[in-house]
């Protein structure tokens, strides 16, 4: 495990504890959730900047086949 110090306002850190988010569990679930999100995102971009005829359907196969492997491997790292 890692500990991680991070300086807050007061008003929101205090805010953030009332509701309880700043938990251990909270903060890695947002965490975790962020990082799903920034990926998806990263994932758009690249299908959007992508030339649409260049795609074909072994690429997006091929795509598919590692955006799997990449959520196989988190969910692997979270149950450890």
């Amino acid at each position: 495990m890692t500990t991680v110090q991070v300086e807050l306002p007061d008003m929101l850190a205090q805010s953030a504890q009332a509701a309880g988010l700043l938990t251990p569990q909270a903060l890695e679930a947002m965490l975790r959730e962020q990082l799903k999100r920034q990926a998806g995102d990263a994932l758009r971009a690249m299908w959007a900047n992508a030339p649409a005829k260049e795609l074909t359907p072994e690429m997006e196969r091929m795509i598919d086949d590692e955006v799997k492997a990449v959520r196989a491997q988190q969910r692997k790292h979270a149950l450890i």
